[in-house]
């Protein structure tokens, strides 16, 4: 087994564990004996894409697995941010470790050394038109071979430098080992990963905002009733956590019904969340595929689709645009709350309404949050263009969807940010409140204390941004 600690791609150390290291060194023995026939196999002794039907003798094999990685490195900055290249290369380590992959225990080893000792390359994150993830995987790997650029302290390295200081001679490709090293699609995976864990986050932050919401415009309370879910469980679930968040309340006087935005965030909230979980299971489906084109199963070679994460990327596609309608409902909630006619507080929530803004400036930061989380709805995965002379025609741009939905998240934690604020002010105000929700609105203030004069809010907003991602534990 492999040691990796307590979380995804975290900075523990990594080990292989003997039985492991006597299991990977069995399935290259049996590879490259398949390897011996005249038999032609993608990538090895033939060339790729619309050069396939190319056959390689022995000398050009060799020349290939490194041309491989060092032909295709077309990309440049901006570079993926070091905590995701550290998730690729673990990504790409657990494909090692499966049994239809069949590269040698010393590349795997000279991986988990890499990820030990902080090795970061640098690998683009955007103008990547191929069909999978060549473009990115060959920035990563061809610094195995002391090629290409590493990150250090944010700075670029060359890998030859990067591997000369820590004591390391570059990699030296075995049969297949370049090939494989390109293939499949773990930036996707990556995407899926951290973006499903971020979206998470912020389902439980704005359903929070909405049970403040309902707490400082004092909403009638039948509309949350979990009975109108029907047999909507996810919705069900929505309804029962603001319950207890909120509490039975005071009603405001003369308030028939909430403003929509209020009214209808539960059944936004439970879309999202089932979106998201559909993207989760699409994820775990995901790790039990072969991502080796071609894999090496029960003694053959066959070829693979991995390349083509279209399933994540349509999953990723529709959380986008899930965060979005949550951004759109968020935004209009905290102008309802600036409302005096809605919250029955001072205006804008200022303790001078007219010489102080109060908070009228934190909902235009929201709006221009908005503004571009709402450009990032249109779906990524979808777009294909021929490459290679035609023999790749089709893409699936999941990585691209994963980064929409990595943009859009951050864009909600700001949007989410400023309603929490608004909130939190908008209770300071009113003084009393559901107990449920003390704790919350003091770790809110704890941060960004209540404005009785006008202030940059920036920095603070900042900060509580910051420690949005973590904030529900």
């Amino acid at each position: 087994m492999i040691v990796t600690g307590s979380g995804f791609a975290d900075g523990d150390r990594l080990e292989l564990a003997e039985p492991l290291v006597a299991a990977l060194k069995q399935r290259r023995k049996a590879l490259l004996a398949a390897l011996e026939g005249d038999a032609p196999v993608y990538g090895v002794n033939t060339g790729m894409g619309r050069l396939a039907g190319v056959r390689l003798d022995a000398r050009r094999q060799a020349e290939h697995q490194r041309n491989l990685l060092v032909g295709r490195a077309v990309g440049g900055p901006p570079w993926l941010p070091p905590p995701d290249v550290r998730a690729l290369l673990v990504v790409r380590l657990r494909d090692f470790l499966q049994p239809w992959s069949g590269v040698s225990a010393e590349l795997v080893q000279f991986l988990v050394d890499r990820l030990n000792d902080g090795f970061t390359p640098a690998v683009p994150r955007s103008g990547l038109g191929s069909s999978g993830e060549i473009i990115p995987l060959s920035h990563a790997f061809q610094t195995f071979l002391g090629i290409g650029t590493v990150l250090e302290d944010g700075v670029e390295v060359p890998a030859s430098d990067a591997l000369a200081s820590r004591g390391v001679t570059p990699y030296v490709l075995g049969p297949k080992e370049g090939a494989s090293l390109l293939q499949g699609s773990p930036l996707a995976v990556v995407h899926a990963q951290r973006g499903w864990a971020e979206a998470r986050q912020l389902i439980r932050l704005q359903t929070l905002t909405e049970a403040m919401a309902i707490d400082v415009l004092g909403a009638p309370r039948e509309v949350f009733s979990p009975v109108m879910a029907g047999g909507d469980e996810q919705l069900r679930s929505v309804l029962v956590s603001l319950g207890g968040l909120a509490g039975p309340g005071p009603v405001r006087a003369g308030v028939v019904q909430a403003p929509l935005s209020v009214r209808v965030a539960p059944r936004a909230l439970a879309h999202a969340s089932r979106v998201n979980a559909e993207l989760e299971s699409a994820r775990q489906r995901w790790e039990t595929m072969p991502g080796d084109s071609p894999s090496f199963v029960d003694g053959a070679f066959l070829p693979g689709t991995a390349h083509h994460a279209v399933d994540l990327g349509l999953r990723m596609d529709a959380v986008t645009a899930a965060l979005v309608h949550l951004g759109e409902i968020s935004v209009q909630r905290q102008h309802r709350l600036l409302d005096e006619r809605f919250s029955g507080l001072p205006a804008q929530l200022t303790t001078d309404p007219g010489p102080r803004a109060g908070l009228v400036p934190l909902h235009k930061r929201a709006a221009g949050e908005l503004h571009a989380l709402r450009r990032l709805a249109s779906p990524a995965t979808l777009g294909s263009m021929d490459t290679s002379a035609g023999q790749e025609d089709v893409q699936a741009f999941a990585w691209a969807a994963g980064e929409q939905l990595r943009a859009a998240a951050s864009h909600l934690f700001a949007i989410t940010a400023c309603e929490l604020v608004t909130a939190s002010q908008a209770r300071y105000l009113a003084v009393d409140g559901a107990p449920e929700l003390g704790e919350a609105y003091e770790w809110v203030r704890s941060v960004v204390p209540p404005v009785d004069e006008d202030r940059p809010l920036g920095p603070e907003v900042q900060r509580l941004i910051e420690v949005l991602p973590e904030a529900l534990g």
